[in-house]
């Protein structure tokens, strides 16, 4: 079919406000359309033009072949070029002419060809025509002009390339609007027109075909096209104007690469001077920009790539493993394990290793090979843990061989360096590597798990925030391919357990260990177990204890260390009650606590035990609770059982306990008072609720009615702040005074300690006149007179006839005072 065709040429003389004007305007061309093909195909000198150029300065300003899709869905092809004026135009001496060809919407070019093909054709004219003239998009078979010396362009332009291809593609898309067009910054626009070209190669069809652009412009902020080209002196307002901008007529860009790698492919291609792989490539599976097509296909036709690259076509190639031939497949092989690559990545490592994943098996081993040894080498002296190793058979034949011999004495070199600082990571794929290769290390295995062990809970202990450590499915692995490593290591932390048993609780809630076999390892059935109990048995530790106990399946008797084991995951953190260090001491015998080490925690749990629970009216009651009797009584079994073990500050407090079970169920040796000073004292940092249990022992049995005068003599005199204060507080409590209210002999008793010993220190005569006013005289008021008469006598009694009427004139003092204010009262009254 026949295109319209339009001419516009610069403003005649005297068409003053207008740019041009349309001089031919072919068959269906609306004057709406027109009014959008004009700025369309105005053009704007350059700056610096000379008034009157010669032919030869004429022919070097640059031409604007556009391509551009209109709001109709059609489309227009033109090329505006300066010619010489005869009168008037943009500029003196020179005025513009452009032509053009619009594509109604839906109609190819002739020929099936794409816009920039066009643009040397020989159809185009730089005057307006007087009759018909051939379709300049009309053009002959075989390449253009434009598609020749593609090769030599892609080459001059290398550093330019990946990146501009990748502006290029993304500018292609469909979801580009156009609006922020790609630059290009060329001294020619022909250079501008190649890079067309170069991307009408490089794309699909359909990505080229969205690629509006113009070659020339000089406002490039305002063009609708999807890539412009213009001149150096052009850039910095294309810049400014906040666009894409290549200045490909400059020192090459230095830097990285654009991080696109089906650019990158794509740019190697081109300096390879290979277009037509662009074509074999779309023919694999894949999407249309996918770098794993281009790149499987640059590989195998020998073009060397960056890792970046060979990583996509080995992950493609994996993902697809029937997608090339035998002859392709091994080619493909052949350039990834090449001898002469020396910058792979652990990237493309993981992609080598899941496409010997996907051809073993499918492939001859003669091809796989190559793979299995760049991999198994890479795991040696590249130190990558996360490959994908291949199976044992992979290496057998003289390939495994050689690789063998090659890396034997290297592994058996690391494995055996005792002083080394490797991951746990590390030993593991040493050990695998070292099995693949049929590598014999049954000497150095033994100091190998024994620092691995350690290392896996370290590890595991610094990945805390993580379900599972990193190195979990490469030792999992590990453990089911090799018996003698899983024996050896299950051993090497079944050891390591009763040192730090909580640790190795929280390893194996995240790793799950094959102990599952016929070996006893007590202790790590012990720590799998602690979980489950505690999750079913709540805080009933007693209970979980004995669970974890029996999970062992040895009984402490036969093997002290299961008893450290279980009091370290039941009590890892915290000191056992009385009651549950009562039976902890009770469940074996004191040498197995001994081994154990666990009488330490039964001395802790002693020490550690609460002071008497205070009464409801604020102050500690008088009988003591019954874990104080229970920790004392447990102090003494302790003292009796690890005579040789408990030492310093631990044997004072637990002395300084037996002390307090004398005191309230024996006879304890002569100096009270000062035996609980000396041990105190001894016992420091002493827990203040043993010195509180001490004191409130000693004051008791000092309040007692039996007590001897000798003990209490030296209390008094002694000037102990602390001891004369917890004797004061017990004096006041609700015990006391209801012994005093209704136990005359008692009440007598302490008036006599109260009022005997005026001038002992400092602290106690305060005390005692205190007690005398507000503990003992309310406890006389409320007595009958026959029981204070008791308590007079008494007083005489046991004292002097000094004593009872110091008494007399004691309470009489009280009486009068109550005497002298009923007195008062009557007076105010009346």
């Amino acid at each position: 079919m026949s295109l319209a065709q339009v001419h516009y040429t610069s403003a005649a003389p005297g068409d003053e406000g207008t740019a041009g004007r349309f001089t031919v305007v072919g068959p269906g061309v609306s004057g709406a359309l027109l009014a959008e093909l004009e700025p369309l195909l105005r053009y704007e000198l350059p700056e610096g033009v000379a008034d009157h150029p010669s032919d030869g300065e004429l022919r070097s300003l640059p031409q604007a072949f556009t391509y551009a899709a209109l709001s109709d869905g059609s489309r227009l092809v033109s090329r505006s070029v300066p010619v010489r004026a005869t009168g008037g135009g943009v500029g003196p001496g020179v005025r513009f002419h452009a032509h053009g060809v619009h594509l109604p919407p839906g109609v190819p070019l002739p020929g099936d060809r794409l816009p920039v093909e066009a643009w040397r054709s020989p159809h185009w004219v730089a005057v307006t025509p007087g009759g018909a003239i051939p379709d300049p998009l009309t053009l002959p078979p075989g390449p253009t002009a434009v598609s020749e010396g593609l090769d030599d362009f892609a080459v001059s332009r290398g550093p330019w390339l990946a990146a501009v291809l990748a502006d290029l593609r993304r500018a292609s898309e469909p979801t580009e609007s156009g609006g922020r067009p790609v630059v290009l910054v060329e001294r020619q626009c022909a250079d501008v027109a190649r890079w067309l070209g170069l991307a009408s190669v490089t794309l699909p069809r359909e990505s080229a075909e969205r690629l509006t652009f113009t070659t020339y412009t000089r406002r490039p902020g305002s063009s609708a096209a999807r890539v412009v080209g213009v001149l150096p002196e052009d850039a910095e307002a294309a810049r400014a104007a906040g666009l894409r901008v290549h200045v490909c007529a400059g020192q090459p860009p230095s830097g990285g690469g654009t991080g696109d790698a089906w650019a990158a492919t794509a740019a190697r291609v081109w300096r390879s001077r290979s277009p037509e792989l662009f074509r074999e490539a779309r023919e694999l599976p894949g999407e249309p920009f996918a770098a794993g097509p281009l790149a499987v296909t640059a590989l195998c036709a020998g073009i060397a790539l960056g890792p970046d690259e060979r990583a996509a076509a080995a992950g493609w190639a994996a993902d697809r493993p029937y997608a090339l031939d035998a002859k392709r497949t091994g080619q493909l092989v052949e350039a990834l394990t090449s001898p002469g690559i020396d910058d792979r990545t652990g990237l493309e490592f993981d992609a080598a290793g899941r496409l010997f994943g996907a051809l073993e098996g499918r492939c001859p081993a003669a091809v796989t090979a190559p793979l299995a040894a760049m991999l198994v080498t890479e795991a040696v002296r590249g130190g990558n843990g996360s490959l994908e190793l291949p199976r044992r058979d992979a290496f057998v034949g003289p390939e495994g061989a050689a690789v063998a011999e090659r890396l034997a004495p290297e592994i058996l070199t690391e494995l055996s360096d005792a002083a080394g600082t490797r991951s746990a990571e590390r030993t593991v794929q040493l050990l695998r590597v070292a099995r693949l290769l049929g590598v014999d290390g049954t000497d150095a295995l033994p100091g190998v798990v024994d620092r691995l062990a350690p290392a896996l809970l370290a590890e595991a202990a610094a990945e805390a925030g993580t379900d599972t450590p990193d190195f979990a499915p490469a030792l999992l692995e590990l453990l089911d391919e090799q018996f003698e490593v899983r024996t050896a290591l299950l051993g090497a932390l079944d050891r390591i357990a009763p040192q730090d048993p909580g640790a190795v609780a929280r390893f194996l809630e995240r790793v799950t260990l094959p102990f599952t076999g016929t070996q006893a390892l007590p202790h790590l059935r012990m720590c799998a177990e602690v979980p489950g109990a505690m999750a079913t048995l709540g805080g009933d530790r007693a209970a979980v204890w004995h669970r974890v106990l029996r999970a062992a399946g040895l009984s402490p008797f036969a093997e002290p260390l299961v008893l450290r084991t279980a009091v370290g995951l039941v009590w890892e953190d915290r000191a056992p009650t009385v009651e549950e260090a009562r039976l902890l001491l009770d469940a074996a015998t004191s040498d197995s606590h001994r081994v154990a080490g666990t009488w330490a925690r039964l001395v802790d749990a002693a020490l550690g035990a609460p002071a008497a629970e205070p009464s409801a009216t604020g102050t500690p009651a008088g009988p003591p609770a019954a874990s104080t009797d229970e920790a004392a009584a447990l102090a003494h079994d302790l003292l009796r059982g690890f005579p040789g073990e408990i030492g310093g500050r631990e044997r004072a407090g637990l002395l300084l306990l037996d002390l307090v079970r004398e005191l309230r169920t024996g006879a304890p040796e002569p100096g009270w008072a000062e035996t609980v000073r000396t041990l105190c004292a001894q016992a420091e940092p002493v827990e203040p609720a043993l010195r509180e249990r001490a004191h409130a022992a000693l004051v008791e049995r000092l309040l007692a009615p039996d007590r001897p005068g000798a003990e209490l003599y030296d209390f008094v005199h002694g000037d102990d702040a602390e001891l004369i204060a917890a004797y004061d507080r017990t004096a006041r409590t609700e015990t006391v005074r209801t012994r005093l209210r209704t136990q005359p002999a008692y009440a007598a008793d302490c008036f006599t300690v109260w009022t005997a010993h005026p001038h002992a220190g400092r602290t106690w005569p305060p005390v005692a006149a205190a007690l005398l006013d507000e503990v003992l005289r309310p406890a006389v008021r409320a007595m009958s007179a026959e029981d204070v008469a008791e308590v007079e006598a008494t007083v005489g009694r046991t004292g002097s006839s000094g004593r009872a009427d110091a008494f007399r004139t004691w309470n009489r003092s009280s009486t009068l005072g109550r005497l002298g204010r009923r007195i008062a009262g009557r007076v105010r009254r009346g």
